[in-house]
């Protein structure tokens, strides 16, 4: 098997071949036995990190470097390594690296050129890291506020605008030489549920799916992307059989292949996701995805999982189940982008010596940041004052959730104003999810201040977060300002708060981006990317 006849790709045997469908994870900051084990015995084709594999930007760099090392001596191919690194709240590198903003924060800039400067530094950076595939952007369209899992992934809520972002974004990591994947097909924007854990279900029709869903990946396909992921959500116009598109024929086949013309790789959501894992299960289900037209099968933790389902694809095939021309199809598209994208074993083993992020880069993401604050109402009209009579309250995001979030405690918005004024600013912590003695406590607490700022974190489903910002409310004395430090239809929990803002992330450059607002110095002039009700229309912002 060769790509484009490339003498750098050897010949490969049928387990060699099963080894370059899968992209595997593997928990630590150097390799490990585990991920030796799959690289020197399996020869899987790709490595996905997390940020339990992230300390710094040089760090990465050296272990993508000797990962490929790895790959070289062991007589394997050069590998595919991947990363969700989205922005914003979805970023697995910070340290080093430019923590751009992510989907909504620059729909909310409403400046395509923008995306682009945005995803060209990114993909500069992630190529001196060693990472040549971004398992980004987000193309759903957020037009569901309850949706539990992609919210501010997304840049807006209609297809116009996720179109017109998702192809700027793509051409700025591409033309950086990073494969773009865009996700998550056929859409995962109007659902209920996590895939994480339940298995979605969108019961809308063909015509409309057409308009809205899928016009975003047929804007990426036209414009020549690399990868498409497949979601794990049951589309019912397209699958009668309630089969996750990630394990559909007629979705990955039929409809991408065949009906929207796409030649490019189509990689599977992470396949020990419950909503695969929990059905048919992660060995079936890599056959089943392979079955379907997938060339890419994420398998991205347990070492026990990733064998099995190598073991089982190798079965398959063994078996007359699965034609060993189809593993040929999914393995030379897989070594033509390699080769298109120059992953090379000669130019994977440097490590650059200089800063990876450099003052422009900050200086850009600083900019786009700076565009996206949204003053949603504003009926006080009066700017923050820091004295000792104010107070911040930070709703504090944990670390372990299932897109792999974690904020620290630097960068908060009770830090950053105390280091923007000299002046220290009181902070309280809260849980997302604050019991009744919680929110008794801080209530408590803020019986001495006059000004409380305090940054929600999707209230729409805390009911604690809630209760606490509506108790504030009826504090008639207390200047309460609320900041969403996430999804923006907060306020629809609370539509009495009269002073309000959507941040679209709780990320130290928002914050600062926030507090320049709070004290005066800058103007919001971020709009709204979403509707969040018939007052506040997409577009809107408080002039």
């Amino acid at each position: 098997m060769s790509a484009a006849g490339n003498s750098n790709y050897k010949p490969l045997t049928l387990r060699q071949k099963v080894g370059q469908l899968f992209a595997c994870g593997f928990d630590a900051l150097e390799p490990n036995p585990h991920i030796k084990q799959l690289i020197e015995e399996y020869g899987i084709g790709g490595v996905i990190y997390f940020r339990r594999n992230v300390k710094d930007a040089h760090q990465l760099a050296q272990l993508s470097a000797d990962l490929q090392d790895i790959s070289l001596k062991s007589g394997g191919q050069p590998l595919f390594i991947t990363v969700d690194q989205e922005g914003g709240m979805v970023s697995r590198i910070e340290k080093g690296a430019t923590l751009l903003p992510g989907n909504m924060a620059l729909g909310a800039a409403f400046a395509p050129s923008g995306v682009y400067a945005s995803a060209k530094v990114m993909g500069k950076e992630l190529r001196q890291m060693g990472v040549n595939m971004n398992l980004a952007p987000c193309l759903d369209i957020n037009n569901n506020p309850l949706n539990p899992v992609i919210g501010v992934r997304s840049y807006g809520e209609t297809a116009a605008i996720v179109s017109d972002m998702g192809t700027h974004a793509v051409k700025g990591l591409q033309d950086m030489g990073v494969i773009a994947t865009v996700k998550h097909f056929p859409g995962h924007g109007d659902t209920t549920a996590d895939s994480h854990h339940d298995l979605p279900v969108v019961p809308h029709s063909m015509e409309r799916l057409m308009e809205l869903e899928l016009a975003p990946f047929i804007k990426a396909i036209e414009g020549g992307v690399d990868a498409i992921m497949s979601a794990h959500v049951v589309f019912e116009a397209l699958e009668e059989s309630s089969v996750p598109s990630t394990l559909s024929y007629k979705i990955l086949t039929e409809l991408l292949r065949g009906q929207l013309g796409f030649k490019g790789l189509i990689v599977t959501d992470c396949l020990e996701m419950k909503a695969i894992s929990e059905g048919v299960g992660v060995a079936e289900g890599a056959v089943r995805a392979l079955e379907a037209g997938a060339d890419i099968l994420l398998v991205s933790h347990e070492l026990e999982r990733q064998i099995a389902a190598m073991e089982a694809v190798v079965a398959a095939v063994e078996s007359g189940r699965v034609s060993e021309a189809r593993i040929d199809e999914s393995v030379l598209r897989i070594m033509t982008y390699k080769y298109k994208r120059e992953i090379r074993f000669d130019t994977l083993t440097q490590v650059p010596e200089g800063p990876i992020s450099t003052p422009e880069h900050q200086e850009l993401a600083k900019e786009l940041s700076r565009k996206s604050i949204t003053k949603v109402k504003d009926e006080v009209g009066k700017d923050l004052q820091i004295n000792d009579k104010t107070c911040v309250i930070w709703t504090e995001v944990q670390s372990g959730t299932e897109i792999d979030e974690v904020v620290d405690r630097e960068g908060t918005l009770g830090s950053v104003l105390s280091e923007l004024t000299g002046e220290h600013v009181q902070e309280m912590y809260l849980g997302l999810f604050p019991s009744d003695e919680e929110i008794e406590e801080t209530l408590k607490r803020c019986e001495t201040y006059e000004q409380v700022v305090i940054v929600t974190y999707n209230a729409t489903f805390s009911e604690g977060q809630t209760k606490l910002v509506k108790a504030l409310v009826q504090k008639e004395d207390v200047h309460l300002i609320v900041a969403a430090g996430r999804n923006p239809y907060d306020l629809l929990e609370f539509p009495e708060v009269k002073t309000y803002y959507a941040c679209y992330e709780n990320r130290p450059l928002a914050m600062v981006s926030l507090a320049n607002v709070l004290l005066g110095r800058e103007a919001a002039v971020g709009r709204l990317p979403v509707t969040l009700s018939e007052q506040y229309p997409i577009g809107w912002r408080q002039d």
